[in-house]
């Protein structure tokens, strides 16, 4: 049975439709308006939140912000006696899954409702299914260094001990975070994700911290941060090498005492999260360069864990590339795809510079542009046939023939990625990473 919180400012109509619902076997919690809704979601989550449009100081609208923006998954179900095409219409587009007028019958109430979860149901199951199709291959290994470090992950999950996760970029240290903290005693409780390369400095601190109403221009009500939803569960930071030095201060105080302060905000929030940060350049020569903390590195490298890139698991490539195409063959309705097999032989002998982010990024494109049932090598992307150390000769070549670094190779992969696409939005698309890390390499290889 679900979870139901009904929101109204009138006492009978909440009192009856909580009752209602309690009798049909679901656990109903009433709230006489919007903030007393919000406390309780934060007391436990709801499958579905009923509220009222019109109530005093926060209307049902604004409720359904807040709702989708702690959790996505919540159905939303509005109640109002003024309807109008035009309400409908804002609702629909704020999220909202169904909208019924006053007054109505308990039948009435009842079949939307239970349409709302039986579609909240279908939405979690379909996704639980990708999920499960398309993570769960990518911690499954041949390679003897890959099961070392899950045996390792295993055991430091047990622990609230910060994790260091490190390697390239695609490498699958995000699925391996999420993992950790689905192993920890923690499981039960969110999983936030912070991605320090995609917004700005100010922005991200207010990601992360939250703000208050006014404490700088555009912010016009209180948000809580990132940090705050992580409450009892792991909040998760993504190439944190990227924090900005002022971030970085703040951050420290946060692993240190596990408490803040809401960005014009006086009130020290506590907050029992575990730490897992990522990264893929290295935090030491970052530190002996003066753009990391020293004392922050040495707060996170408490248990530091290397994920291995793609081309030191080349027994894997082929099973993944597998559950990949089944996932793409789900998604664009063609589940009976297969790699033939000159195909997969190419895909083991390639590198994947750009780890498991490429080969799923090859493997999509295959899924939507073969015209057949079986996926041949002239389906897969150019770059693949390229001989074994193209790349590196050529960076070599440039560099008085000696040996390439790894950054010579990485440098010129993604100079020949941005001449053969027409966009840097394609071009970070084929190397599997986002544009504004994409921006950063170009710069800091004077990439033009």
């Amino acid at each position: 049975m679900a979870r139901i919180i009904i929101v109204d400012d009138e006492k009978n109509i909440r009192r009856n439709l909580a009752v209602f619902f309690e009798s049909l076997g679901h656990h109903a919690r009433a709230a006489e308006g919007g903030a007393e809704a919000i406390a309780a979601l934060g007391d436990e989550p709801a499958d579905l939140v009923l509220t009222d449009v019109r109530m005093a100081e926060m209307d049902g609208l604004r409720l359904l912000e807040e709702v989708k923006r702690r959790d996505p998954a919540t159905v939303v179900v509005l109640m109002t006696a003024f309807a109008t095409v035009e309400n409908a219409v804002a609702a629909m587009k704020a999220g909202a899954q169904d909208y019924v007028t006053k007054p109505f019958t308990l039948d009435e109430i009842r079949r939307t409702v239970d349409r709302a979860l039986e579609l909240r149901g279908l939405r979690l199951e379909n996704r639980e299914l990708r999920s499960a199709v398309e993570q769960a291959p990518m911690l499954e290994t041949e390679s003897a260094a890959m099961r070392r470090l899950l045996d390792t992950a295993r055991q430091a999950a047990a622990s609230d001990a910060t994790i260091l996760l490190t390697g390239e970029s695609g490498a699958g240290k995000n699925v391996l975070a999420r993992k950790i903290h689905q192993l920890s005693p923690r499981h039960d409780y969110p999983f936030v994700t912070v991605n320090c390369t995609t917004l700005s400095e100010q922005l991200l601190e207010s990601e992360l911290f939250g703000h208050m109403r006014g404490s700088f221009t555009g912010a016009v009500k209180d948000k809580p941060g990132r940090l705050e939803a992580a409450h009892q569960g792991s909040v998760f930071l993504d190439e944190i090498a990227d924090l900005t030095p002022a971030l970085q201060t703040k951050f420290l105080r946060f692993v240190q005492e596990l408490s803040f302060e809401r960005i014009g905000g006086e009130r020290t929030i506590q907050v029992d999260a575990r730490i897992i940060a990522a990264t893929n350049r290295g935090l030491e020569s970052e530190v002996a360069a003066h753009r990391f903390r020293e004392d922050l590195f040495y707060r996170l490298n408490v248990i530091t864990l290397r994920v291995p890139p793609l081309r030191e698991r080349a027994d894997d490539v082929v099973p993944l590339a597998r559950w990949l195409l089944r996932a793409a063959g789900l998604r664009n309705r063609r589940p009976s795809l297969r790699f033939n097999a000159e195909a997969e032989t190419a895909l083991r002998r390639y590198r994947w510079p750009g780890n498991i982010r490429e080969l799923r990024n090859a493997v999509e494109r295959a899924a939507v542009l073969c015209r057949r049932d079986e996926i041949a090598p002239d389906d897969l992307p150019d770059s693949i046939f390229r001989e074994p150390g193209e790349a590196a000769a050529a960076a070599a070549a440039g560099a008085g023939q000696r040996s390439p670094s790894l950054e010579d190779v990485e440098r010129e992969h993604i100079r020949r990625v941005l001449a053969e696409t027409a966009t840097l939005e394609e071009a970070a698309d084929t190397l599997g990473i986002n544009v504004t890390t994409l921006w950063r390499k170009r710069r800091r290889y004077g990439i033009e």
